[in-house]
């Protein structure tokens, strides 16, 4: 399946609004990711790449369009196909929990979207097989969850995200090392953050991660008044992570702050760019369904080069 969501009729989507009004995660992820079928008017992605792996045994929820109708016939058992990015895909979900994502310019902060954001996609690639795992910090790695794929374990890993904010500073280096030095078989890592620490560090655990063949998605979350810069009188502001409050005029300060955001948001983009990591800035008044399309694109990239490292192992076994 192939989606674009630089065309995509966001208009189709649920105001996350809406969404956050709902108080369970697991029911907030469960619409956004209805919402996301029922917004782009097609069948549900699959999953499945076009190479065939082996079989495994049917269970009830399966699709029957995958049974082997000629393997019963021989072994009187149901067989389901198995393919390449069903059995290939861990998926870890890296998610900021720093006191950054605790600010919010409306009913809802970037903490409580990035959590359904993270959520939403955890629930979607359960539902594709995937084993899903989760990883939060601040300054330092809250809570790990390897991934899984059994009864359970979608709701534990609801729980860790469903946690108040709790660190201060934004470190990108833990998490990400921690990823690196535990994942053994090669993977999806998605980092859910603001991303408001410097790149450099950033830059160099992100090449590790691509070093070592995992697939990355980095989706930056930022309040709508982050990038607007949307203040005009004169007031206190409280910094989230280090405590300390200034007294600021928009007016004066409106231009070297846009100098500076601007230029770290495309330090951010290039470091992406260079290392051939998927990126996308989100801010928390756009559809969630959004990121879903990101992750299509993963797979689909993904399937497609899995399909090709098979089809050339075939051809050198000939």
């Amino acid at each position: 399946m192939s989606a674009d969501i630089n065309t995509a009729d966001t208009t189709r989507f649920i105001d996350p609004r809406t969404v956050m009004r709902i108080k369970n995660l697991e029911l907030r992820a469960r619409v956004v990711v209805e919402g996301f079928y029922a917004g782009i008017h097609r069948s549900a992605y699959h999953g499945f790449s076009v190479e065939f792996s082996e079989y495994r045994a049917y269970t009830p929820g399966d699709d029957p369009r995958y049974l082997d109708w000629k393997l019963f016939a021989r072994s009187d058992r149901y067989n389901i196909k198995r393919f390449e990015d069903e059995t290939n895909l861990l998926c870890y979900l890296v998610v900021d929990m720093s006191r950054s994502m605790s600010f919010g310019s409306s009913q809802y902060t970037k903490s409580d979207y990035a959590c359904t954001l993270a959520a939403s996609l955890a629930y979607f690639m359960f539902t594709q097989r995937d084993a899903v795992g989760l990883l939060t910090f601040a300054d330092d790695v809250a809570d790990y969850l390897p991934p899984r794929h059994r009864t359970g374990h979608l709701r534990r890993l609801f729980g860790m995200l469903d946690r108040e904010t709790a660190g201060r500073a934004t470190d990108l280096s833990r998490p990400l090392e921690r990823i690196a030095e535990s994942v053994r078989k090669r993977g999806l890592v998605v980092l859910v953050s603001d991303l408001l620490a410097p790149v450099a560090e950033f830059r160099t655990r992100l090449g590790y991660l691509r070093s070592r063949g995992h697939d990355v998605l980095v989706l930056q979350v930022l309040d709508p008044a982050e990038g607007d810069f949307a203040f005009s009188a004169p007031q206190m502001f409280h910094d989230l992570e280090s405590g300390r409050r200034l007294y600021i005029d928009p007016q004066a300060a409106r231009a070297e702050y846009e100098r500076r955001f601007g230029a770290h948001a495309a330090e951010l983009k290039q470091a992406c760019l260079d290392l051939g990591v998927d990126f996308n800035g989100l801010t928390t008044d756009q559809p969630l369904e959004l990121a879903l399309f990101d992750l299509l694109h993963v797979r689909e990239r993904r399937g497609r080069r899995l399909a090709r490292r098979t089809g050339n192992s075939r051809r050198v076994a000939t």
